[in-house]
């Protein structure tokens, strides 16, 4: 288990169980039935891609990582460097593979999500704009996998990725200023970004006819990331920031809990915010960031 655990680290397993959330959100918005399809074959996808997409991101940051993360598994030397690319890109291929497995369109919708992974990976990461929309899309482009279930359901409900895409680019903005702490101006855009996520699900909620079912998971929402971000601007270093990082990746099960209940799907709703207190457990083995 120990010859286990750096390979495991590398996967970031409490961001894991978010990826699943955004299958079972995207699956709620385009309104699907278990009876008429299994998430299995989506679920294996996502966690294909979103490991593979950490795997290959400290792939790439290995040299960065050896002078300001030197305890990570590639610059510690538990995992090789090689062993490393191997499993990222062994992990994305089972992504796509397993959602052609599913339908044309997820597989070509997994085959996007990988691409883009590899280009914030490679080229993005410190760009201070293109950064945080390429990994804000990388999570947009993961809900509509979940919507894939039905084809039709994306063209209706499709620009709700623009949302995802706005919350992670808002988490990555916090995350640019991680190592050496960060400004305040920083925190503050994050923290409207995350407001018009927040006013967009109760909007869509109302509408839907389900805000009274959705106000206490975006109020939870809200709290859950609103209270290490107002740290963190009284504080703008680097731990705090870290926490409110954490805080805000955790979270992303609350908001797909949220997009489920705002389509009508408590059941599911519930289901999804199960996973939270799992990836908090996860998140205090292995590291989020």
């Amino acid at each position: 288990m120990s010859s286990l655990k750096p390979y495991l680290q590398l996967t970031r397993p409490a961001n894991l169980v978010t990826a699943i959330a955004d299958i079972f959100a995207g699956m709620a918005i385009a309104q699907f039935t278990f009876s008429s399809f299994s998430p299995g074959f989506l679920i294996i996808s996502t966690l294909g891609l979103y490991g593979g997409g950490v795997v290959m991101n400290d792939v790439f940051d290995a040299k960065l990582d050896s002078i300001e993360r030197p305890e990570r598994p590639i610059p510690s030397g538990k995992v090789p460097l090689k062993s490393a690319t191997i499993l990222g890109l062994s992990l994305l291929f089972l992504g796509i593979i397993s959602a052609a497995l599913f339908s044309l369109e997820s597989g070509m919708i997994a085959f996007l999500i990988a691409v883009l992974t590899i280009l914030y990976n490679r080229f993005a990461k410190y760009h201070v704009f293109l950064g945080p929309l390429t990994m804000g899309m990388c999570r947009g482009a993961n809900l509509i996998l979940g919507m894939s279930v039905l084809p039709e359901s994306i063209e209706k409900w499709g620009l709700i990725a623009i949302l995802p895409i706005a919350y992670i680019g808002a988490i990555t903005l916090i995350s640019q200023d991680e190592v050496h702490g960060g400004k305040r101006r920083t925190l503050y855009i994050a923290a409207i970004l995350y407001l018009i996520v927040l006013t967009a699900q109760l909007i869509i909620s109302q509408q839907q006819g389900n805000v009274l079912f959705t106000l206490p998971f975006v109020f939870l929402h809200a709290w859950l990331i609103g209270r290490p971000l107002w740290n963190a601007v009284q504080n703008p270093i680097g731990p705090m920031i870290g926490k409110a990082v954490k805080a805000g990746v955790v979270s992303l099960i609350v908001m797909n809990a949220s997009w489920c209940v705002a389509f009508g799907l408590w059941p599911i709703a519930l289901l999804v915010l199960a996973l939270l207190p799992l990836s908090i457990l996860l998140a205090r083995i292995f590291a989020v960031t």
